[in-house]
C-alpha cells in the first residue's frame, strides 16, 4: 500500500513533557478502542461507560461523571502501562483532511517549558501505531473533501486556501491589533469577496468588539454540564472552569478538585470583562499563535464545516478571515477574564495563559475531516 505523507511542521523543533501535578489530559474522556477493551472488561468493568453526545463511544468513566478519569489518583495514572491510545497521543492530534497533519495541543502546559522529549520523534511513533486508523480515515476524508469542494464550486464560493493563508501570513502583525481585526470582521459582512490588500483599520469600536468577543466566549462557557465546559489548567495546576449563565450574564469561576467536586471561587458579570490593550510581549505571543492557527488543517476544516452548516452563503475567503478574527477576539477576551481573577496581565504571560485556556476548545471545534 502506498506510503501516506504526514505533515509534521507544527511539532518540528518543539519539545513536550508531562508536567508534575497537571492532569489536564485526564479530564478528556478517552475512547477505548476495540483492541484495548479486554484489559478493562477483565479487570475494571465498572470503569467502562458510554460517552455522551451524538455519536457515543465506549470510554473510561469520570469521577462523579464530571471530574477526572477514575484511574487518576494523586494526579498519577493507576493503569499507565495500559492507558488507551488516545491518552498516549496527548498532546498530539492527528488530523486527517485532504492530507494528514500532526497538531500540538497548546492547552498542555508541558509544550511551553522547552523541556522533555523531541515532539517530532514522539509524533512519528504515534503515527506509526495509528497507521490502520489513519488509512481508514484518509479514504473517508478524501470523499468528504471532494464533495465539499464540489459544493463550493457549484455555489460560486470556492477560494484558494493556500492564497488565503499566504495573505494572513503577510499580515500577522496587523491581526494582533483589535482595530484591524474589527475592520476585517466588518468587511467579511459587507464585501462579497474580500481580500486583505489595502485594508485601512478605522478606530476600533471597542463596544462592538467586546460584544462580539463576549458572545463567542459565552457560547463555549454556557453549559449546564461541567463536562462540556472548557477547562483552564492554571499556573497553580488548579482545574478552573468558568460557567456562564447567558440569561443573567454572570460567569462563575469554579475549581474542579481531584474527586470531581466543584468549589465556587468567584463571580463576575460578563459585561465587566472588556478587552484590554496588549503590550508588545503579548502581541508577539499572539502573533506566533495566529501563525499556528493559520497553518492548521483542523482550523481550515472548521472554516469548511461552518461554510457547510450555513449553506455555502459566504465566500471561502470571507469565512476564513471571519473565523480567524473571531478566534483572535476570543483569546483577547479570555486573557482579560483570566487577568480579572488572577492578575496575569496582557503581556507575554497573560496571552500565553489565554492560549492555554483556549486551544483545547479550538481543537475540539467541528471540522471537515477527522482526528484519529
Amino acid at each position: 500500500m502506498a506510503e501516506i505523507e504526514v505533515d509534521y511542521s507544527e511539532v518540528r523543533g518543539k519539545k513536550a513533557e508531562c508536567p508534575e501535578g497537571c492532569g489536564l489530559c485526564c479530564l478528556c474522556q478517552p475512547e477505548v478502542l476495540s483492541e484495548e477493551r479486554h484489559f478493562f472488561e477483565k479487570g475494571h468493568p465498572k470503569a467502562l461507560v458510554r460517552s455522551k453526545g451524538p455519536e457515543p463511544y465506549l470510554a473510561l468513566a469520570l469521577k462523579k461523571g464530571r471530574g477526572s478519569c477514575v484511574f487518576l489518583n494523586g494526579r498519577r495514572c493507576d493503569v499507565y502501562g495500559n492507558r488507551p491510545a488516545y491518552c498516549r497521543q496527548f498532546p498530539y492530534h492527528i488530523h486527517v483532511g485532504d492530507r494528514v497533519k500532526v497538531e500540538l495541543d497548546l492547552s498542555c502546559r508541558g509544550v511551553w517549558t522547552g523541556k522533555g522529549a523531541d515532539a517530532e520523534t514522539e509524533a512519528k511513533e504515534l503515527v506509526l501505531k495509528a497507521d490502520g486508523r489513519i488509512r481508514r480515515a484518509v479514504k473517508e476524508a478524501g470523499e468528504v473533501y471532494s464533495e465539499f469542494y464540489r459544493n463550493c464550486k457549484e455555489a460560486g464560493v470556492m477560494g484558494d486556501p493556500q492564497e488565503i493563508r499566504r495573505s494572513v501570513s503577510e499580515n500577522l502583525d496587523r491581526f494582533t491589533d483589535p482595530a484591524y481585526v474589527g475592520s476585517v470582521m466588518g468587511m467579511t459582512m459587507t464585501e462579497p469577496v474580500m481580500t486583505l490588500e489595502g485594508i485601512k483599520e478605522e478606530p476600533a469600536d471597542m463596544d462592538e468588539l467586546n460584544e462580539a468577543a463576549m458572545e463567542t466566549a459565552l457560547e463555549s462557557m454556557a453549559s449546564a454540564d461541567p463536562v462540556n465546559a472548557p477547562v483552564y489548567c492554571g499556573e497553580d495546576r488548579n482545574w478552573n472552569i468558568f460557567l456562564a449563565d447567558t440569561v443573567s450574564g454572570r460567569i462563575d469561576w469554579m475549581v474542579l478538585d481531584d474527586e470531581g467536586d466543584l468549589t465556587k471561587k468567584g463571580t463576575v458579570r460578563a459585561e465587566e470583562i472588556r478587552i484590554k490593550p496588549l503590550d508588545q510581549g503579548g502581541r508577539e505571543v499572539l502573533k506566533e499563535y495566529i501563525s499556528v492557527l493559520n497553518q492548521r488543517d483542523s482550523f481550515l476544516g472548521n472554516v469548511f464545516s461552518l461554510m457547510d452548516a450555513t449553506g455555502y452563503e459566504d465566500d471561502m475567503a470571507n469565512a476564513y478571515y471571519g473565523c480567524l478574527s473571531t478566534a483572535i477576539l476570543d483569546i483577547m477576551w479570555r486573557a482579560s477574564l483570566i487577568d480579572h481573577f488572577a492578575g496575569t496581565g496582557m503581556g507575554e504571560r497573560g496571552i500565553r495563559e489565554a492560549i492555554i485556556f483556549y486551544d483545547m476548545d479550538r481543537l475540539d471545534a467541528p471540522t471537515i475531516g477527522a482526528f484519529v
